[in-house]
């Protein structure tokens, strides 16, 4: 499979550099905004100012707001958007798709291949359909201006499956030319388990929910924000997360040894086990500023995409999880958010009622 033609759906800051870093590199591009807002700082800058990995101008070959033309003749469709848009992408996919074509979602957090594949079946998607997904994206990246991204580095050593997981090596194959750092994964359930997001931001939002409500943001979310006490409850959240995929038998790798594969911290501040450390030795994330307030993805998509899925999980393990629970509904307290009713549960992942042992087939046969 020859990947030549991409439709990026979605123009914020994987989508910006997702586009920019392609189009740079000879792919003929299709991105697509929900709004047209988004787009039109493009066209009239004539295209997108990169800085960082890499330095220059770049225009897509297509700029759309109709995910049909988007997707018309691409040879992957890439979606890299938020967690909470891949129902939103689904239904609009579903009438359009070729057939053959993956999705390859940048990211798929936990269950996001799981989620979007239900998503398109209730949507009346019924041809065969392979997804394949990346556990976060492939950019540590911020829109810095109007149609100016920053790409602070690219994530190096990312877990890649596909969906059904008998397509990983063939997908791989034709995903690696556009991002070599990807790295096959025994299945989507060992990418979603990695979703280390999930696992510090939430507790780095609650923790600093004071500071961020009176400041704006106005500090560094990672070298500052990440204390040694929210590296503790970290470390907890961390601690339920491997115990659970330990009890679904579904490889898993600690936080810190994940955030130093990425190329996000020391060698060192690995070895000491201290998450705080490493957050303040993480080079790309060095710059950082907080979220300005508590509605921000950092909450609704790691909460509501990361650590309800991250319990539902646990509760078809039977393994308890009591620090991801007090999340959830701190969180929910904070916002008014009901993430454990509306974010990623079994059901809408489609997979309620199965057993440890019929939730790995599914995942290996589709």
């Amino acid at each position: 499979m020859d990947i030549r033609t991409v439709a990026v759906m979605g123009a914020g800051h994987g989508g910006y550099a997702a586009a920019a870093d392609l189009t740079r590199r000879g792919f003929e591009i299709r991105l697509h905004a929900r709004r047209e807002a988004a787009l039109q700082p493009i066209r009239d800058n004539g295209g997108i100012d990169a800085r960082g990995v890499f330095d220059g101008r770049h225009m897509p070959a297509l700029l759309t707001t109709d995910v049909a033309e988007a997707a018309a003749g691409a040879d992957l469709v890439m979606l890299v958007v938020p967690s909470v848009a891949h129902a939103w992408y689904a239904e609009r996919l579903a009438g359009v798709l070729e057939e053959g074509v993956p999705v390859f979602l940048d990211p798929g957090h936990t269950g996001g291949g799981l989620h979007f594949r239900a998503e398109m079946r209730r949507a009346g998607h019924d041809a065969p359909l392979e997804t394949c997904e990346t556990v976060t994206l492939t950019f540590i990246s911020r829109i810095e201006a109007p149609a100016s991204v920053g790409i602070y580095s690219y994530t190096r050593s990312l877990m890649f499956a596909a969906l059904p997981g008998g397509a990983t090596a063939r997908l791989h194959e034709a995903v690696a030319p556009l991002f070599p750092e990807i790295r096959p994964a025994s299945s989507v359930l060992e990418t979603g388990f990695a979703n280390i997001n999930a696992v510090f931001h939430p507790p780095g939002m609650l923790l600093n929910a004071g500071w961020i409500e009176s400041t704006g943001g106005d500090f560094l979310f990672y070298r500052e924000g990440v204390t040694d006490a929210v590296g503790r409850v970290t470390a907890g959240i961390d601690a339920e997360r491997l115990a659970v995929a330990r009890a679904l038998e579904v490889p898993a790798t600690p936080f810190l040894e994940i955030f130093r594969n990425a190329g996000l911290t020391t060698r060192e501040a690995m070895e000491s086990g201290s998450i705080s450390r490493a957050c303040r030795e993480s080079a790309p994330n060095a710059t950082l500023r907080s979220p300005p307030s508590l509605d921000h993805r950092y909450v609704h998509e790691d909460v509501g995409y990361g650590l309800v899925p991250f319990a539902a999980f646990g509760r078809l393990a039977g393994v308890p999880t009591p620090t991801i629970d007090a999340h959830v509904a701190l969180l929910s307290a904070a916002t008014g958010i009901d993430y454990a009713g509306e974010g990623l549960t079994l059901e809408r992942m489609g997979i309620a009622g199965l057993d440890a042992a019929a939730l790995h087939r599914l995942v290996q046969e589709g």
